[in-house]
């Protein structure tokens, strides 16, 4: 595989291996309506795009959550036709936060595999910076990836952004997330928490909290990023506008 594919135009074979599983896989799934046709282009050669890229990924952490292929057809049925590859690289992160730390370990090769691309002594410091891997010890043994992570960090190697600004970036994106976290899990102790121990009694109460209790992080985080999300265009509408 060369390091040069376009990631809008990928050959079967290119697609399995930027999503690290099978050509027979990417079959399976199409036949079963899983992912849709590929572009038919000169000589009856399948072009596959950016969205079937990351619908391959969210179906590989539907299944990661346990989830069988028929309920996956369920669940991708409900979700809006016209969803573009970002939308779905966003849907899938959100299913992947809630799941427990996965963290892969993957040699240079294999990670240059998933990659799509090689990748110099900068793109690693890069990626690392950004979380999305680190070396493994010794330091020729491999690096512990995050597959969650790792498309995305992949993408921003071509976005001109400094390394300084992805280490500064990186840190006000953690201060501020841990502060939050720090406010709603104060919240969520004095006003639900505190309450439903005085009423240990009542059996619908302790149901319904432990019901709220298994729901809650999916439903903090899906409100997080809509809330962030319109908090950026918003922002970035203004300072372009200001310019």
């Amino acid at each position: 595989m060369t390091g040069t594919e376009d990631p809008t135009t990928l050959t079967v074979d290119e697609l399995a291996a930027r999503a690290g599983v099978t050509v027979r896989t990417v079959r399976f799934y199409s036949t079963r309506g899983l992912l849709p046709p590929p572009v038919i282009g000169p000589r009856r050669v399948g072009h596959y795009g950016a969205e079937h890229l990351s619908r391959l990924a969210l179906i590989e952490e539907l299944q990661h959550q346990g989830m069988t292929l028929a309920a996956i057809e369920r669940y991708l049925e409900q979700l809006p036709p016209d969803l573009s590859a970002q939308d779905l690289a966003i849907h899938r992160a959100l299913v992947a936060s809630w799941a427990p730390d996965s963290a892969e370990d993957a040699t240079r090769a294999e990670l240059e595999r998933r990659a799509g691309r090689a990748l110099g002594e900068q793109d690693i410091a890069r990626l690392a910076a950004m979380g999305v891997l680190e070396r493994a010890e010794p330091v020729d043994g491999g690096y512990r990836v995050d597959p969650g992570l790792l498309r995305l960090g992949v993408e921003l190697l071509g976005v001109p952004i400094a390394h300084e600004t992805i280490l500064a970036a990186r840190t006000v994106l953690l201060e501020h997330s841990r502060s939050a976290a720090q406010e709603l899990t104060r919240l969520f102790r004095d006003e639900v928490w505190d309450p439903y121990r005085e009423r240990e009694s009542d059996p619908e109460h302790v149901a319904a909290m432990k019901s709220l209790s298994a729901h809650m992080q999916p439903m903090v985080i899906q409100a997080l990023v809509t809330a962030f999300q319109r908090s950026l265009k918003e922002e970035l509408r203004a300072a372009f506008t200001a310019e």
